[in-house]
């Protein structure tokens, strides 16, 4: 899996290889990513930030070389990237964690979360032209009135980050991200995997591991196994608010 980004003026201190794009103030960095990415416009790969107020949405388009059933395991790639980003500028007593597949949970509350685009119509078998990895973080509240409100999300000014985090933040994941495919190629995806199931909170005794096609398989002391499926959960991401194309609150 290569990260390779298209050109634009820089702004990002962002790591070799890598140029951004800004959406419009009110657009999604996902619906944009993908659009450059099928139309041709962002030739493997471009890095899109979004510039609303409320949100820190970031988009990166990326080059998979496998086929689409295994190469949607780069979702778990990103969602390390994601938390580590995170991890830096919060509280370090406070950990993040997950919830399956791409929920990012912090204090206990819903701070954002993470999803996965690639082509429409792109068989499980062949080798897509581009993967899109988005992630999303809930900036501020102060919009959406009395944060007691929604107990079940929080916002990075809710949790003793510091301000002004959008650029240092975007930056900390695009150089986290360059690391985490550098594990990967290194070392196989067992260790990408086994950081991200380190932040999925699971009960005493279980063990996780994840498949080959980005399915979880979990196995409880008794022999009892459950299986996460990935690809569903992408479509429809259960931290995303359709409506308000945000993190639900």
């Amino acid at each position: 899996m290569t990260v390779l980004v298209d050109a634009g003026p820089p702004r990002l201190v962002l790591p070799p290889g890598f140029s951004e794009r800004a959406t419009e103030p009110h657009s999604d960095a996902h619906a944009e990513a993908c659009r450059l990415a099928a139309s041709g416009e962002a030739e493997a790969a471009t890095l899109v930030l979004s510039r609303r107020e409320d949100l820190i949405d970031v988009a990166v388009v990326l080059a998979p070389a496998e086929p689409l059933a295994t190469a949607r395991r780069a979702h778990f790639a990103g969602m390390v990237a994601l938390a580590n980003a995170v991890g830096v500028f919060g509280p370090p007593e406070i950990p993040v964690t997950f919830a399956w597949p791409g929920t990012l949970v912090f204090n206990g509350a819903r701070l954002g979360g993470g999803r996965l685009g690639w082509p429409e119509g792109c068989r499980e078998d062949a080798e897509p032209d581009w993967l899109v990895f988005s992630g999303m973080l809930i900036a501020s509240k102060l919009a959406t009135g009395d944060p007691g409100h929604t107990p079940e999300s929080t916002a990075l000014e809710e949790e003793g980050f510091g301000t002004s985090l959008r650029d240092p933040l975007v930056e900390s994941f695009a150089r986290h991200l360059t690391k985490t495919f550098e594990i990967w190629r290194e070392d196989g995806f067992g260790r990408v995997a086994a950081h991200y199931l380190a932040h999925l909170p699971l009960e005493s005794g279980v063990r996780a591991t994840i498949e080959a096609d980005g399915d979880a398989r979990l196995t409880w002391p008794d022999g009892r196994v459950e299986r996460l499926p990935l690809r569903a959960n992408l479509e429809a991401p259960d931290w995303r608010d359709p409506k308000t194309g945000g993190v639900r609150l």
